[in-house]
C-alpha cells in the first residue's frame, strides 16, 4: 500500500508540477520500512480499488526456471570487444546448475553439454539473457534446456544466440546418486520438451556408436584429401599445452572444479591452437558435446591440450582435452573432459576466409584427421535433420547409415511434438471413435482415437508391424520390409490405394520407428515418415507418395484397456480425403479405425498364446 501511495503522489507531482509535502514523504518512507499508518482518505469521485486490482494475472511459472541477465563489460570480452565464449559457457553452466538444483533440492554436477551452435557474437555493452529450466527428470539425471539471447539496450533489439541442452546428476552428501522426483510439464512447450527429452537421451547414448560405425564403413586406404598440399601446415605446429591450478574461486559450492570454468579453459587453449594454424583471430562457431568423465577438486593441476585435427575450406576442427593431476605430477592423470570445437576466420565483411590445409602426423594424427571428417558429416546430418524446424526439413530425406540416428530422432520427436499440441478440437464422434483436428498455418492434422480392450504392449506389438496393416486398413495393398535398421527402426516399401476406385496405385518408402515407454505415463510410440532409398526409386506404375508425420500412440488405461490414437499431418494429396471425413461426407476413416479395433481383438488371443508358448 505504501508503494501504491508513493506512486500516486509522484504521479500527481508530475501532472500538476507540485511539491509533495514532507509529511507524505515521511509517511511513504515509514510505510516502506514496515510501520503501520492510518489509511489514506478517499478523494471525491475516486473509486475504491478491490484487493489485487493492480496486479494482472500472470501465467504460472515453471518452478525450475532460472533467469540470468549479465551486462557484457570489457573484462568479459576478447580483442574484438566481443563476449568471450568461455565467459558465456560459465554463465550458461551456472544458470543450468541452479535450475537443476531447484528441482533436485540437493547439489548437482554437470555430466554433459550437448552440441552448441553460436548464431551471433555479442558486443560489449549488450546484455546477455539466459533462461534455463529442467525439461525432464530421469532416475538420477535430468535434462536442462538453456536459451541464450542478447539485448541491445540502446536499440531495444533482441536476438537469439544459441540453444543448449545439459545433463546434470544429483548427488547426495557422500557423493552418492540421488533418485529424483518426477517432473510434471504444464504448458504445451514444456510437454513437447518433456516428451522429446527421452529421445535426445537415447541419441546421446548412441553417439559414439554412430561415429565408430561411420569410420568402420569408410575405406581406410582412402587418400587424405588435398586441396594444395604444398602449403599444408604440420598439425604439430598447432599443438597447445597449458596447465591451470584449481583455486577456491574456480570451485563450486561442493568443492569440485566448476564445470563452466573447465569449459572456459578448454575454449581458451582451443582458440590458441586455431590461431596458430591461420595466424589470425578465429571465431568459435560450434562445440561438439562436452562429456565430463570425472570430478576435479581444489588443488588439482589441470593440464589442457589442444591441436587442430583437420581443416576444411572455411572451417577447422580443434580437439581439446582436460586431464587432472594431484600434487604429484608423476601419478597417472585422470581424464576429466574432451570436446571438439569448430572455428572460422572472418574477413572484414564478415565472410569466412579460406584456411590452409593441415598435414596430420602419422599414426594418431591421421586417425584424428579421419575422425574429424566423419564428425563433420555427422554434424551436417544432425544440423540438417535435427536442428531444422519440422516444416523446413524436406519430406523424403535421403536415408544413409550415418544419419540413421538423427532420422529416427526426427521421426519420433515430430510425432511427439504433434501429440503435445494443445489446440485439438473434436470434429466427429461415432460410437467409440472420436476424431479431432488441429489447424495450423501450413498443415491440417487429424487425430483419431478409441479405447480398446487390449493391453498397451499387445496393441504396440500388433500395430508396429506394417506388413500386417493390410489386414485392417483397406487402403494398404502391401508392405514389404526393405531394411531392418535395428530392433526399433525398420524401412518398408508400402503400396496403397487412396480411393478404392482409383486404378493407379501409390507407393511410399517409410521409416517406422518404435519406442517403448521411458517411464510411467509415457505412451508406446510407432512413428512413420518418408525417406528415399537408392534401391527404391519412383517407378512408372506407381505415384510416389510422401508422409511427413504420422503414427500411433498407445496409453494404458487399465490392466486390460488401452487408448489407441492415430495421428497424421495431412499432405496436399491427402487433404481432400481428410476434409471429406471431417465434414461428415464420408465415414471411411472411422470405418478403418473400427476395423483396426476388430483386428486387435481378433489377434489378441493369438498373441497371448504365442507369448505363452515362447
Amino acid at each position: 500500500r505504501a508503494t501504491l501511495l508513493l506512486s500516486r503522489c509522484l504521479l500527481k507531482m508530475v501532472k500538476g508540477n507540485i511539491i509533495v509535502p514532507e509529511e507524505i514523504l515521511n509517511f511513504c518512507c515509514n510505510g516502506l520500512q514496515g510501520s503501520t499508518s492510518p489509511p489514506r482518505a478517499q478523494e471525491p469521485g475516486e473509486r475504491e480499488e478491490a484487493p489485487g486490482a493492480m496486479a494482472s494475472p500472470l501465467p504460472a511459472r515453471n518452478p525450475t526456471e532460472v533467469q540470468m541477465s549479465q551486462l557484457v563489460l570489457p573484462c568479459h570480452t576478447n580483442h574484438r570487444n566481443e563476449l568471450s565464449i568461455g565467459q558465456l559457457l560459465k554463465w550458461i553452466d551456472t544458470a543450468a546448475c541452479l535450475s537443476a538444483e531447484r528441482h533436485a533440492g540437493c547439489p548437482c554436477v554437470t555430466a554433459s553439454m550437448d552440441d552448441i551452435y553460436f548464431e551471433h557474437t555479442i558486443s560489449v555493452g549488450q546484455v546477455v539473457n539466459i533462461k534455463a529450466k529442467v525439461n525432464r527428470a530421469f532416475n538420477s539425471s535430468m535434462e536442462v534446456g538453456i536459451q541464450v539471447s542478447y539485448e541491445d539496450l540502446c536499440s531495444g533489439k533482441h536476438c537469439s544466440i544459441c540453444k543448449a541442452y545439459a545433463t546434470f546428476v544429483a548427488q547426495g552428501p557422500s557423493g552418492s546418486k540421488v533418485r529424483l522426483k518426477p517432473l510434471t510439464p504444464q504448458t504445451e512447450e514444456e510437454k513437447i520438451e518433456y516428451s522429446i527429452a527421452a529421445e535426445r537421451r537415447r541419441m546421446r547414448l548412441v553417439h559414439k556408436d554412430t561415429l565408430k560405425d561411420l569410420l568402420t564403413r569408410s575405406r581406410p586406404d582412402t587418400e587424405l584429401e588435398t586441396r594444395d598440399g604444398s602449403g599444408a601446415v604440420p598439425a604439430e605446429k598447432t599443438r597447445v599445452e597449458s596447465v591451470e591450478l584449481v583455486l577456491p574461486p574456480h570451485a563450486n559450492h561442493q568443492g569440485n572444479t566448476f564445470g563452466g570454468q573447465i569449459m572456459a579453459w578448454m575454449e581458451n587453449v582451443a582458440t590458441i591452437a586455431a590461431s596458430r594454424l591461420c595466424h589470425a583471430h578465429p571465431t568459435l562457431r560450434a562445440i561438439e558435446m562436452f562429456h565430463f568423465r570425472g570430478p576435479s577438486q581444489v588443488g588439482d593441476r589441470l593440464v589442457l591440450k589442444a591441436i587442430v585435427n583437420n581443416s576444411f575450406k572455411n572451417s577447422m576442427e580443434v580437439g581439446v582435452s582436460a586431464e587432472a593431476y594431484g600434487q604429484e605430477m608423476s601419478v597417472s592423470p585422470r581424464h576429466i573432459n574432451s570436446a571438439f570445437m569448430t572455428f572460422e576466420v572472418l574477413d572484414q565483411e564478415g565472410r569466412p576466409r579460406t584456411l590452409p590445409m593441415v598435414a596430420p602426423e602419422p599414426g594418431d594424427g591421421e586417425r584424428r584427421y579421419r575422425e574429424a571428417s566423419a564428425r563433420k558429416k555427422i554434424r551436417l546430418d544432425r544440423k540438417y535433420v535435427v536442428s531444422c524446424k519440422q516444416t523446413e526439413v524436406p519430406l523424403s530425406v535421403p536415408w544413409d547409415q550415418s544419419n540413421k540416428v538423427y532420422l529416427s530422432y526426427n521421426n519420433v520427436s515430430a510425432l511427439k511434438t504433434l501429440v503435445a499440441k494443445a489446440n485439438w478440437a473434436l470434429a466427429r464422434e461415432k460410437e467409440k471413435v472420436r476424431m479431432y483436428t488441429l489447424e495450423e498455418d501450413k498443415f491440417l492434422s487429424f487425430r483419431i482415437e478409441m479405447s480398446v480392450c487390449i493391453t498397451a504392449s499387445q496393441a504396440f506389438s500388433l500395430l508396429s508391424n506394417l506388413w500386417r496393416r493390410h489386414e485392417w486398413d483397406s487402403h494398404y495393398v502391401s508392405a514389404e520390409l526393405v531394411q531392418k535398421v535395428d530392433d526399433d527402426d525398420m524401412i518398408y516399401h508400402v503400396v496403397s490405394r487412396m480411393h478404392r476406385q482409383e486404378s493407379k496405385l501409390q507407393d511410399f518408402v517409410i521409416l517406422a520407428s518404435r519406442r517403448k515407454p521411458c517411464s510411467k505415463g509415457d505412451p508406446y510410440v510407432v512413428a512413420f515418415r518418408s525417406v528415399t532409398l537408392p534401391t527404391h526409386p519412383p517407378r512408372a506404375e506407381y505415384t510416389r507418395g510422401e508422409t511427413l508425420c504420422s503414427g500411433f500412440c498407445i496409453w494404458p488405461e487399465s490392466e486390460e484397456m488401452s487408448k489407441v490414437a492415430y495421428y497424421n499431418q495431412a499432405m496436399p494429396g491427402y487433404l481432400n480425403y481428410v476434409t471429406t471425413n471431417v465434414a461428415g461426407l464420408s465415414s471411411d476413416i472411422c470405418a478403418t479405425f473400427e476395423a483396426c479395433e476388430k483386428f486387435l481383438l481378433k489377434n489378441k488371443e493369438d498373441l497371448i498364446s504365442r507369448l505363452q508358448d515362447f
